[in-house]
């Protein structure tokens, strides 16, 4: 019989109550539990604790990630895992009695090819009366595909194509565009038989209205995927159209009336109050039709179209320059024993000698269209026994003998410096992302040594280890991704080979 799979549980939270219950039914699941729960508290700055349960056991793992988003919080959860499997939960619901048993069931004996298990999400509707419009909206979460209320995916895959995109400020679409780029890079997404409880939690007055920022996100996903994105994520096309329709009759009506034109400004009003009562009773007639329910199903059917037209413009202008995803676009290389053999702090353009194969796997990666970088820890500038200019020539020469390269981005300090630019840190990886005009979810990074892979983990960008002799076995053994050579970790980069 085959063994489940190990597994962790990553929460994003920002502190609500409904944390210690999910905590609290998870512990009181049967059958095998996560290796570790790792609780992402995404709040801006350290608040009051986290209500989380006493009986909390030593599996139960606290982190930060500054309070970036749900995105980034999951990027820290699952980055900080070392198990096969993560499954993201948000931290308002209730796991099934069995949800232990059944996740272990989900996830194993599934073929490489999937990438990801579903489970699925019950929202249970008042009785005694008709739900709100609030509460059909959450309900809508029981139809939804691959949201992260309740979603596994492999690590190696989530490592593969950089994990959520940190663009997502929201907890809206971000799970999208993770799966559709999961899809994108060759794996399977199945639904699995574990279950969870999404309670229509109260929600205020204007709670219709702030969601209308995600029409911003929105636009992302089309520039990223493309006019079918809806189709291809299942979901609803809305009712944006006619938020443009009746935000354009308002505004003309005001420009007529302006203007004096009062026959048109008529005409104008009368359209845009047709369209809004239209808008206003379609919300209405399927809810209890209380008089506080239809007192804010009209104000906010005024209040909805302009608002979802504002977000949708907003961001048109903000990811203006966001382009179609693809699997990989740019590949960063470490220099010393990665292109070239290390020689301590070289400064001598004479000493230049090349990698085996170096040149054969840029060549590669130059025909099929990828950009190519070189990110480099330079510490013999800090210790004054090279210079800057050293480092550059020694670079030109690099580039006389591999062919060009698109990107530099050397660190000039030692470790005492505290800089972010030094390997393990993020900074030159994501200057070397933006000069390129992408993001660092769509960089590989290539590199020989535990540095280099803390450095792409902590960008975003996936990471291939690529050993030499002075590579600790540690390091090794703690990679995502290892090649035993250069031609093999461009294999990998071209899609041409996936197994460790």
């Amino acid at each position: 019989m085959t063994a489940p799979p190990s597994y962790t549980v990553v929460v994003p939270t920002v502190g609500r109550p409904s944390l210690r219950t999910l905590i609290e039914s998870l512990a009181a699941g049967s059958g095998p539990q996560p290796a570790e729960v790792l609780i992402v508290d995404d709040r801006p700055a350290p608040g009051a604790p986290l209500p989380l349960p006493a009986t909390a056991g030593d599996t139960v793992r606290v982190l930060r990630s500054g309070g970036r988003g749900p995105a980034a919080a999951r990027n820290t959860g699952w980055r900080a895992a070392t198990t096969e499997w993560v499954v993201f939960v948000d931290d308002d619901v209730v796991l099934a009695p069995d949800w232990p048993a059944r996740t272990a069931a989900d996830l194993t004996g599934l073929p490489d090819d999937v990438g990801g298990v579903q489970g699925s999400v019950r929202v249970p509707l008042p009785c005694g009366r008709r739900p709100t419009d609030w509460e059909r909206n959450t309900a809508g979460l029981a139809r939804a595909s691959w949201i992260t209320a309740d979603m596994a995916y492999r690590r190696s895959v989530l490592a593969d194509i950089g994990g959520f995109d940190e663009r997502f400020r929201r907890a809206y679409r971000e799970d999208s565009d993770l799966a559709l780029r999961v899809m994108d890079s060759g794996h399977r997404l199945v639904r699995g038989g574990r279950q969870v409880t999404h309670p229509a939690r109260p929600a205020g007055f204007w709670a219709s209205l702030r969601v209308q920022a995600g029409n911003a996100d929105d636009m992302l996903m089309w520039r990223m995927h493309g006019r079918g994105w809806r189709d291809r994520a299942r979901a609803g096309r809305g009712r944006f159209r006619r938020h443009l329709a009746a935000t354009g009759s308002g505004l003309a009506a005001l420009a007529a009336w302006r203007a004096g034109a009062r026959p048109a400004a008529t005409a104008a009003v009368v359209l845009w109050a047709a369209l809004t009562a239209e808008f206003a009773a379609a919300r209405i007639a399927p809810g209890p039709r209380t008089p506080a329910e239809i007192a804010r199903m009209l104000v906010t059917s005024v209040a909805i179209p302009p608002a979802a037209v504002w977000h949708r413009l907003q961001g048109l202008a903000r990811h203006r320059n966001a382009t179609p995803w693809q699997r990989a676009r740019v590949v960063l290389f470490d220099r010393d024993d990665t292109l070239i053999r290390d020689v301590p702090y070289n400064g001598d353009p004479a000493r230049v000698e090349a990698m085996p194969g170096a040149r054969q796997a840029l060549d590669r990666l130059r025909r099929r269209g990828l950009r190519i970088g070189v990110v480099s820890n330079q510490s013999g500038v800090a210790k004054g026994l090279i210079g800057t200019a050293d480092v550059h020539r020694v670079n030109e020469q690099v580039e006389r003998v591999l062919g060009p390269v698109d990107v530099w981005e050397f660190c000039p300090h030692d470790d005492a410096d505290g800089c972010r630019c030094r390997k393990p840190g993020p900074a030159m990886i994501e200057d070397a992302a933006r000069r390129l005009g992408v993001i660092p979810s769509e960089c590989v990074v290539i590199g020989d040594i535990g540095r280099d892979m803390d450095a792409a983990e902590a960008a975003g960008a996936r990471g291939i280890l690529v050993p030499t002799s002075r590579t600790r076995l540690e390091e090794i053994a703690r990679a995502a991704e290892v090649a035993p050579d250069l031609g093999a970790a461009v294999d990998r980069v071209l899609g041409e080979r996936r197994t460790r």
